[in-house]
C-alpha cells in the first residue's frame, strides 16, 4: 500500500501545480476578455496540445509538458508607426532585427477583421498592469486559501499539554555536550510528575488558574518554579481534577532557535538550572483564529523574498549535487518533478505523517509555498515575466506624463518588441535553469525528514 499511497501523493500534487497554473493564467484571461481584448488561446503546458476546446473565439486546452501555462493575447506587440498587415517594413540586416520584424510580422498576422480595437498594446496602463498582475495576484490569493485552511481548518502543529509519557525519576546526572540528556541512575528521586500524581493521557487545563492551549506555556511556568508548588487542573477520562506538582531543581542544556544545544568554544555545555516535572507532551494540531492569516502571509513573504534571492547562489550547490560534489541543499530550488516527488513521500509517511489530517497539513503547506513562489516569481521586473510586462506598461504611462508635462506630442505605445533579445536571452535562461533542476530531481533528489 506504501506505493499506492506514494503515486496518489504524487497525482494529488500535479493536480494542485495544474490548478495553481491553470487560475495564474485565468487571472490574466479574465480581466483581458472583460477589457475586450482577444484572447485566442488558454492554455497549460507547453508542447503538442493533448485536449481542447473552442468557446467563443478562445481555445482552451492542455498541453503535454505541464511546466507552465500561457494566454494568448493578440496585439502584445504594437506596430510601427506606418505598418501595416502584409507591408511590414524591415528595420535592420542584422540577426535580432530580423528576429525582431518576424514576431512583430506574426503578431500583426493575427489580427482579424474587427481586431482594431481589441488588441492588449491599445489598454490604458492601468488595464495592462491589471491583466499582468492578475496572474500573480491569483497565485497569492490561493496561497491565502491554501494558508487558511491550514491554520484555521486544519490547524498548526504544535506540542499539546496533553502527556504522552510520565518519567520515572529526576535525572541527578549533569549533562554534557556528548549526552546533553542523560537517563536516571538508581537512586535518583522520583520524576515531580510522578509523585504529583500525573498520568499519561492527562491533558492539562490549567497552570496556576490560568487556562492553557500549549506546552509551551505549561512549560514557561515550570521552568521557573523550581521548588515552588505548582497548581493544575487536568482532564483525565473527561473529568476534571487539581493536582499539585513541585517541579525539581536539575541542570539542563541550553539550546539555541534551531534546536541545537549550545556549546562553548572549549566544547564544553552551557547549561542553566531551571524546574522540572518529568512529563513529555504530545503533538497534535491547534487551530489558529481566521485574524492570524495576514500577519503569517506577511511574514511567509518577507521569508520568500530572502530565499528567492538566494536562489543564484543556491544553484551552486545544485550543481555540485548534480556532479557528485555534495549532498543536495533541502532549502534549495526544486523542479515541478522535485515538487511531486515530495507529494509522494509525504503520501506515503516518509516525512512523518502518519495522520490523515498530517498527510493534508503537508500536502496544503507545500502547495502553499508553491503559490508563494508563482507569485514572486512572476513578479521579478524581466520580460517575458509578468513583472516585465508591468514595468513596461509603467514605463509607457511615466513617458506619455512626461510628455504632456512639457507640451510635447504623445510618443506612443511603449515598443516591447525592442526588448525581445533580452526576452530571448531570459527565456533560455529559465529554459535551461529548468532543465537542470529537472535533472537535479532525477539523479540528486532532494532528501527531507
Amino acid at each position: 500500500m506504501t506505493g499506492v499511497y506514494y503515486l496518489l501523493g504524487i497525482l494529488v500534487v500535479v493536480l494542485g501545480v495544474a490548478l495553481s497554473i491553470g487560475l495564474h493564467e485565468l487571472g490574466h484571461l479574465l480581466p483581458a476578455k472583460r477589457f475586450g481584448v482577444r484572447c485566442s488561446q488558454y492554455m497549460i503546458g507547453f508542447g503538442p496540445t493533448v485536449w481542447s476546446r473552442r468557446r467563443g473565439d478562445t481555445e482552451y486546452g492542455i498541453k503535454a509538458i505541464p511546466l507552465g501555462g500561457y494566454v494568448r493575447m493578440i496585439g502584445m506587440i504594437p506596430p510601427r508607426p506606418g505598418d501595416v498587415p502584409g507591408r511590414l517594413r524591415a528595420s535592420t540586416t542584422g540577426r535580432m532585427g530580423a528576429l525582431v520584424d518576424q514576431a512583430r510580422q506574426e503578431a500583426m498576422e493575427e489580427l482579424q477583421p474587427g481586431d482594431e480595437d481589441r488588441v492588449f498594446y491599445k489598454l490604458s496602463v492601468p488595464k495592462k498592469v491589471v491583466v499582468m498582475l492578475g496572474g500573480p495576484v491569483m497565485n497569492l490569493l490561493l496561497a491565502v486559501a491554501l494558508l487558511t485552511v491550514l491554520m484555521v481548518g486544519i490547524g498548526r502543529q504544535a506540542a499539546l499539554p496533553t502527556l504522552g509519557l510520565v518519567t520515572d525519576c529526576a535525572p541527578s546526572t549533569l549533562p554534557t555536550a556528548s549526552n546533553p540528556q542523560p537517563s536516571c541512575l538508581p537512586g535518583d528521586p522520583n520524576a515531580p510528575a510522578k509523585a504529583a500524581g500525573l498520568q499519561a493521557g492527562d491533558t492539562i487545563v490549567s497552570v496556576d488558574g490560568q487556562p492553557v492551549r500549549l506546552w509551551s506555556e505549561v512549560v514557561a511556568v515550570v521552568k521557573r518554579s523550581a521548588g515552588t508548588p505548582v497548581a493544575l487542573v487536568v482532564s483525565r477520562n473527561g473529568t476534571e481534577m487539581p493536582l499539585t506538582v513541585v517541579p525539581a531543581a536539575v541542570v539542563r542544556p541550553v539550546y539555541t532557535s534551531d534546536g541545537r544545544v549550545q556549546v562553548r568554544s572549549d566544547g564544553s555545555l552551557v547549561t542553566e538550572t531551571v524546574g522540572y516535572v518529568g512529563a513529555q507532551a504530545t503533538v497534535g494540531y491547534v487551530r489558529e483564529p481566521l485574524a492570524a492569516v495576514p500577519g503569517q502571509v506577511v511574514s511567509v513573504l518577507g521569508d520568500a523574498v530572502g530565499a528567492l534571492a538566494s536562489v543564484p547562489a543556491k544553484l551552486v550547490g545544485v550543481v555540485e549535487a548534480v556532479t557528485g560534489q555534495a549532498q543536495r541543499d533541502p532549502n534549495g530550488p526544486i523542479s515541478v518533478i522535485g515538487v511531486a516527488r515530495v507529494g509522494g513521500e509525504i503520501a506515503s509517511g516518509q516525512l512523518g505523517a502518519e495522520t490523515p489530517q498530517s498527510v493534508a497539513a503537508q500536502i496544503a503547506g507545500l502547495l502553499f509555498g508553491l503559490n508563494i513562489a508563482l507569485f514572486l516569481f512572476n513578479l521579478l521586473p524581466l520580460l517575458p515575466l509578468d513583472g516585465g510586462q508591468v514595468v513596461g506598461a509603467l514605463w509607457e504611462g511615466a513617458k506619455r506624463r512626461w510628455a504632456r508635462l512639457r507640451g510635447r506630442p504623445d510618443p506612443g505605445y511603449v515598443d516591447v518588441a525592442k526588448a525581445l533579445p533580452l526576452s530571448y536571452a531570459v527565456s533560455m535562461a529559465f529554459i535551461a535553469l529548468t532543465l537542470l533542476l529537472v535533472y537535479a530531481d532525477l539523479v540528486a533528489p532532494v532528501k527531507l525528514g
